[in-house]
């Protein structure tokens, strides 16, 4: 991947990674919790090498990115995020959206809202709201998701540190060696404000409250079922958001949308079944270019 660079996009600076030639079609590639760009670095390779100009920046407060002065952390706010990064790399109709986690929510938002920027949406581990609503009050989900509803005290701050990131790693992806993603996550939380910042994501889930106006026209369209077929990728073995919690994706999505189930990967699998993933999203995008 190229160095870590930088551009401004919605009033943020964000940073980011990239491969490919810059005069290709972009591959813009959003990350989740706990979670960096870094995510990215098998799936941009191979991007670049089809041609695109695969972008993978750092979400909003995550560091280098800066934190919003708004506040705003609702899937809206991302969602814009992602389509102004559309207009700044000068992305035109034929433009992929591939999210993963929170970059999920903001690959609904963002397709739904501008259609036409984008040819080819991949979301993986997080389905569309409606659906991940069906199962995600079962017991057992419940205890998986004990993160969200901490993060709505007052003692989230002081839990969010290393061990803690590592151990949602363990056990989100069991088995997997995360010590270099650790590494990478804690860089960008390395201030009080990025902490802040990855909680408030959490916050303005439960507490609309928090949402900013400016993104509600975003918010909504997150919550529709929009016009692009979307690639569904959840991994079997997922200790975040089990595969028995997700109820039925394609239900809440375009006729023409597609789900797999990725087996023997957890919650991180673009990282844990590089060259499956990678594979499925390339043929997705390969199909969306010849229609």
């Amino acid at each position: 991947m190229t160095a870590l660079n930088t551009i401004e996009a919605n009033g943020l600076e964000f940073g980011y990674l990239s491969e490919g030639p810059a005069d290709g079609p972009l591959a813009l590639c959003l990350h989740g919790f706990p979670d960096s760009a870094y995510t990215w670095r098998h799936l941009l390779p191979a991007l670049g090498a089809e041609g695109y100009h695969a972008v993978a920046p750092f979400m909003r407060g995550y560091a280098p990115t800066s934190v919003p002065a708004d506040g705003a952390y609702q899937t809206g706010a991302l969602a814009a995020d992602a389509n102004a990064l559309h207009e700044v790399f000068g992305g035109g109709s034929d433009a992929v959206l591939v999210g993963h986690d929170w970059g999920a929510g903001a690959v609904y938002g963002a397709a739904a809202h501008a259609p036409q920027r984008w040819s080819a949406v991949v979301a993986m581990s997080v389905p569309p709201l409606a659906s991940m609503l069906s199962g995600f009050f079962s017991y057992d989900q419940l205890k998986r998701s004990f993160y969200v509803f901490l993060f709505q005290t007052g003692l989230a701050e002081m839990a969010l540190d290393r061990a803690f990131v590592a151990g949602l790693w363990r056990d989100w992806s069991p088995g997997y060696e995360a010590v270099d993603e650790i590494d990478h996550v804690m860089e960008c939380l390395s201030t009080e404000r990025n902490v802040a910042a990855a909680i408030g994501y959490y916050r303005a889930m439960l507490d609309t409250s928090r949402h900013v106006e400016a993104y509600a026209a975003e918010q909504a369209a997150g919550a529709a079922v929009g016009e692009r077929p979307v690639l569904y990728l959840h991994g079997a073995d997922d200790g975040c958001l089990g595969a028995d919690s997700i109820g039925d994706p394609l239900a809440h999505l375009v006729p023409g949308s597609r789900m797999e189930i990725v087996e023997k990967a957890g919650h991180f699998l673009q990282l844990e079944r590089p060259a499956e993933v990678n594979g499925l999203i390339l043929e997705w995008c390969r199909d969306r270019r010849a229609v």
